[in-house]
């Protein structure tokens, strides 16, 4: 790697443009769900359907229609966030975009279920007992409905295999391919939703509303997770150039391709990968890069965490990659603060040694905390931005010391918040880049909240799935 010259820190100033137009997308995000959702009610309220309300079976219709509404409107929601939209990622996070990803899937599947069995009972007039058959009518003789049971069907399994209990089940590509029957299951609802929903399309308003909401959707994975990543690997023809052992089980992977000044990736960032000549080239797995990129080539580190992972040590030089992204925004685009600090544990040290790397400060102005069993990874190369960047360095070797703690045995007994300010009184005035096992990373955060980090001065990426 080429020496690094010492770099002047960005002005203040410059930096919180970027705060404020992240928390405008936040915003009109929020606020263009909140319509999505309002507008299909107003107008089911508009047409009567309070006043339709006439015994047990219609109400229950009724609620059947309202929750078919909301769940339709966040299923989409559910799709656009998983369309890896850069606008979304950028503005969220990747920590974030993952919780709302979470809630409003677990909610839509819900309301999905709620419009079933309450509209189902409700067509049975209110009676238990025929609901099983009547179930079975509007399944068969309905238009579009036999898809849309197969389509419930795809999001009940994708549910379930997201429950944390199925998840730590699953190796990462059986849950990957299993996640991907989402947009099946929107897919399959969608015939349902025009045949016999007819208060979607009975006026141009809500036609619009519909057509628009659900061609949004489409073309976002079209564009964003098809054509874009077509044209992207068309236009760099990645190739592996190197692979080099790092630590027992971690290895670095060195990329070089054409023009990847274009690809615009950020120190921090992550890319989802696909390796050509090893096994599992069908799954795409995110890895972050360990180094910052320089334009001309890329370095991921993975640890052998699964069946592909392991299978990195074996590629050759000139193996073709595919790659989705950048993604993410554990990136200097996220600082707030002249001061930052870089708290990490195992292969999640990967983006944040990226950081120590490609952010701009002055010596003492970045601190760099690593916790680890028995070896720091990158070592020589920490300490060489230590030499020559004035980068703070702070090892944390052992195992950690209860499972409470994010910390190993301390010569001392004192607890998690009381040990981080006494190594960096100031941790409460600087942007903190956390990165490491779930579990673990909450812990850390739970201590830079209680040592009085701003919310917004918290930039967490977790490498579990």
């Amino acid at each position: 790697m080429t020496t690094l010259a010492p770099r002047a820190a960005l002005p203040v100033a410059a930096r919180p443009a970027a705060a404020v137009r992240a928390e405008a997308v936040r915003t009109g995000a929020g606020l263009a769900l909140a319509a999505g959702l309002v507008l299909p009610a107003f107008w089911w309220l508009r047409d009567g359907g309070l006043s339709a309300i006439a015994g047990l079976g219609t109400a229950l219709t009724a609620l059947g229609q309202l929750s078919g509404l909301a769940g339709s409107v966040l299923l989409l929601a559910q799709v656009l966030l998983m369309a890896r939209l850069p606008v979304l990622e950028r503005s969220f996070g990747q920590d974030k975009l993952a919780a709302q990803h979470r809630i409003v899937g677990f909610t839509s599947f819900s309301l999905v279920m709620v419009h079933v069995l309450t509209v189902t009972w409700g067509y049975a007039a209110g009676s238990l007992a025929a609901t099983p058959a009547t179930l079975w009518t509007l399944t068969w003789d309905y238009p579009g409905m036999l898809l849309a049971a197969a389509g419930t069907l795809c999001l009940v399994m994708v549910v379930v295999t997201s429950i944390r209990a199925a998840r730590r089940r699953l190796r990462y590509e059986s849950w990957h391919l299993l996640h991907l029957y989402a947009y099946l299951g929107v897919g399959l609802a969608l015939p349902h939703q025009l045949w016999t929903g007819q208060q979607l399309t009975t006026s141009p308003a809500r036609t619009v509303f519909w057509w628009t909401a659900w061609g949004v959707a489409a073309g976002a994975v079209l564009v964003w997770r098809v054509l874009l990543p077509l044209a992207v690997n068309l236009r760099h023809r990645l190739r592996v150039t190197a692979v080099v052992p790092e630590a027992p089980g971690v290895w670095s992977v060195h990329v070089a391709g054409r023009r990847l000044d274009l690809l615009r990736a950020e120190p921090g960032q992550f890319l989802l990968w696909r390796f050509l000549g090893a096994p599992g080239r069908s799954r795409a797995h995110p890895y972050s890069l360990s180094a910052a990129p320089d334009g001309r080539s890329l370095r991921i580190t993975v640890a052998a965490a699964g069946d592909d992972s392991s299978h990195v040590a074996a590629l050759r030089p000139g193996s073709r990659v595919l790659v989705e992204g950048p993604y993410g925004r554990l990136t200097p685009r996220a600082r707030e603060a002249r001061k930052v600090a870089f708290i990490g544990a195992g292969v999640g040290m990967a983006p944040l040694r990226a950081l120590a790397e490609g952010m701009e400060y002055l010596p003492g102005e970045a601190v760099y905390v690593e916790r680890f069993r028995t070896a720091p990874l990158f070592a020589a190369e920490v300490d060489r931005l230590a030499r020559e960047r004035g980068l703070r360095v702070l090892r944390l070797p052992g195992v950690r010391r209860t499972a409470d703690s994010w910390l190993p045995a301390l010569s001392r007994p004192v607890d998690d918040v009381s040990a981080l300010r006494a190594w960096v009184p100031d941790i409460h005035e600087r942007d903190v880049y956390v990165c490491g096992p779930p579990g673990w990373s909450q812990l850390v955060r739970a201590s830079l909240v209680a040592a009085g980090v701003p919310d917004r001065h918290l930039h967490v990426e977790e490498f579990g799935w």
